[in-house]
């Protein structure tokens, strides 16, 4: 059930329907939009007594919602999701179109403060780095863990970028949310569901990413999942699914950018450095990417991809990476979207070399 609010109703008159659903068992989920308030109403197993809601002051009609999803339907909100961070003018979704780029895995301090002057100098806001990696054999390099997030952490207090990294499990979620900006969920956990419990009560942003198999409902009931524990900050992410093709490490599939978007309020970026695993698809998929209408790209870029320990043949060279930001500010302007850069650095810098 969806309850809208009138336009001029009071924050007291949505904070009494909220009280009341509570009262009747269910929980109440507020979703502002710059016309009018929605509240999602989740927990109710069956029919919701209509007419005594719409009874209350500041309720203009009650309406049953059909989608298996509904937090994360256009139905509760019909205005795009816009996700800021404080202290910055980054956003993701909105008219911005956000960039997290950086190295696929932590492996020193100073291997990841050089990937990260080279982003902030080139104008990206994010940077993407892992310190708990998940590898398909156990031999290989697992990440650097707190330590890693210990080295993030003062890349954003020096270079201003804002940190995005993947929670495993429940333990590392804890010290992610810690540290972190972004909280991500990894395609091998997007059906992880007590773990997308813990991370919608984490009240960080959360970045999910497809499943390697998972259909556009099973990704956005994923989100459901997350926004159904209170946390609204969700951002999706398209980073290829398995297919028969062995031409690329996965299929990336750029359809379900527009899908997403009518069906969802929720911001998708595109991840196209494990969508095709090749160093040289990354730069046309991500030109394909901003013209289908992504909010944002997610690209993997390190100084020496040949000694990286993780994922180099997909990773980007610095000169590559300017390359690709220069072509995506043109095609972001050509469909109406705009490539803030922001943070620069003007010359070399050494405060982070000890």
């Amino acid at each position: 059930m969806l309850v809208v609010m009138k336009p001029q109703a009071t924050p007291e008159e949505i904070q009494a329907v909220c009280e009341q659903i509570q009262l009747l068992g269910f929980r109440a989920h507020p979703m502002p939009g710059a016309q009018r308030t929605a509240i999602g109403i989740t927990g109710n197993n069956g029919a919701v007594d209509q007419e005594n809601l719409e009874e209350l002051s500041g309720v203009a009609e009650v309406i049953r919602v059909s989608k298996p999803y509904k937090l994360v339907s256009r139905d509760v909100k019909q205005e795009d999701t816009v996700i800021a961070f404080a202290g910055t003018n980054a956003t993701i979704g909105g008219r911005d179109l956000a960039v997290i780029a950086g190295p696929c895995s932590i492996e020193s301090r100073e291997q990841a403060f050089a990937v990260a002057e080279q982003i902030a100098r080139t104008g990206a806001q994010f940077f993407r780095g892992g310190a708990y990696k998940p590898r398909t054999s156990p031999y290989a390099f697992q990440g650097m863990g707190e330590e890693g997030l210990k080295i993030m952490a003062e890349i954003r207090d020096v270079f201003g970028l804002r940190i995005v990294t993947e929670a495993l499990d429940n333990e590392s979620l804890d010290l992610v949310a810690d540290y972190a900006d972004v909280v991500q969920i990894g395609a091998r956990n997007m059906q992880n569901f007590s773990l997308l419990k813990r991370a919608g009560r984490a009240r960080k942003p959360v970045l999910l990413k497809r499943g390697m198999s998972a259909t556009l409902d099973e990704l956005l009931m994923a989100a459901e999942y997350v926004m159904s524990e209170g946390n609204y900050q969700v951002i999706l992410c398209e980073r290829g699914v398995r297919t028969f093709a062995d031409h690329t490490r996965n299929t990336l599939d750029l359809s379900i950018v527009p899908a997403v978007r009518r069906l969802s309020h929720l911001p998708i970026i595109v991840d196209p450095s494990h969508g095709t695993g090749k160093r040289n698809m990354v730069l046309p998929l991500a030109r394909a990417a901003a013209a289908v209408g992504a909010d944002g790209l997610m690209i993997e870029v390190h100084h020496q991809p040949d000694k990286a320990l993780s994922d180099g043949a997909q990773s980007l060279y610095p000169e590559q990476f300017v390359e690709l930001m220069d072509e995506i500010s043109l095609i972001a302007a050509a469909v109406h979207r705009s490539l803030p850069r922001g943070i620069t650095v003007a010359e070399p810098t050494t405060a982070w070399r000890r």
